[in-house]
């Protein structure tokens, strides 16, 4: 537990790599997910991300894959109370939005796949301007007075949205978000970067990026003239297209060499050591794509070479 850290203001404490759990179910099947999950655990990790709508996109899938495939495990292992279980609501395709009515049904879901009675950090998966913040805190503050939820959480949320319902919380005495989940990485770094990290860290959110591997490319499988067998490759590859891309692969290459490590592990790394960053999500098909994405809690990155990748991702 040496390396586990708080989550923003709560008294979880988490393995510094979040394992997504959007792959469970889809393209690792049940056996493979199992194998991936006990590898992470047996290596520390206890810090689990998935969502009601994990793998709706799949032909034949209708959202909770992941969900069940993650409680199947917790059942089998009895390691309940070993893990940090954040899952999120407002993108299955039968309960999209946030409606308060909505929050509370996709919960008792997500609850049922799950195999427990409660969920450690439950996020809004996407932000529903039709609904007002009050109406969502007052939903989710009810989640956590009746003990079905410990912790909540804000994903692809404006800074303004995320201002109003922290102010919200903060004015009724409610539960207020204590994370955000954006989509950063080392080529994307708009939509974090500026208003929406200040307020992060002026309200101390834990920021828990996903897509922190940009869907593959920077583990730098994804080249010019090369073809990668996966089903992320159309999305990863286009980070080809431009300058910014190459450069941060050339960067990441110089950088990994020097320290004789995974693409893959300099690019978590450079994102851990972000401001407001506590654990980038990152998920694994496969046991033997594991071992790079926990050495990010053995790498620490020289300022110089946190420059070098600022600048190549600029």
């Amino acid at each position: 537990m040496t390396d586990h850290r708080n989550l923003g203001s709560t008294n979880l404490q988490v393995h510094p790599l979040c394992l997504g759990g959007n792959v469970f179910g889809w393209s690792a099947d049940e056996n493979e997910s199992f194998a991936v999950l006990d590898a992470y655990a047996t290596a520390g990790g206890n810090f689990i991300d998935t969502s009601d709508a994990y793998s709706s996109w799949a032909p034949g899938h209708k959202g909770g894959e992941s969900e069940t495939v993650i409680g199947r495990w917790m059942a089998a292992r009895g390691n309940r109370s070993d893990v940090v279980i954040a899952t999120k609501g407002g993108l299955h395709p039968e309960l999209r939005g946030l409606a308060s009515a909505t929050i509370k049904a996709a919960v008792e879901g997500s609850l049922r796949r799950l195999r427990t009675d409660y969920i450690d950090l439950y996020y809004t998966h996407a932000d529903d301007r039709s609904v007002p913040v009050e109406e969502i805190i007052t939903a989710l503050d009810g989640l956590v007075k009746e003990g079905k939820v410990r912790a909540i959480a804000a994903s692809n949320i404006s800074p303004e949205r995320l201002t109003a319902s922290l102010a919200f919380s903060e004015r009724e005495g409610l539960a207020r978000y204590v994370a955000l989940q954006p989509h950063y990485n080392l080529v994307s770094r708009d939509t974090y970067e500026g208003e929406l990290q200040d307020v992060a860290a002026r309200n101390d959110l834990a920021a828990v990026p996903y897509f922190a591997l940009a869907s593959g490319f920077l583990t730098g499988k994804y080249r010019h003239n090369s073809a990668v067998d996966s089903v992320r490759a159309e999305g990863a590859a286009k980070h080809l297209e431009g300058e910014r891309g190459p450069k941060v692969l050339a960067a990441l290459d110089h950088i990994a060499q020097v320290h004789e490590a995974e693409i893959a592990t300099v690019a978590l790394a450079w994102l851990a050591a972000r401001p407001t960053v506590t654990a980038p999500i990152a998920s694994a098909r496969t046991v033997e794509q594991l071992p790079a994405l926990l050495a990010l809690t053995d790498l620490r990155l020289t300022d110089n070479e946190i420059a070098q990748l600022d600048a190549a991702s600029a």
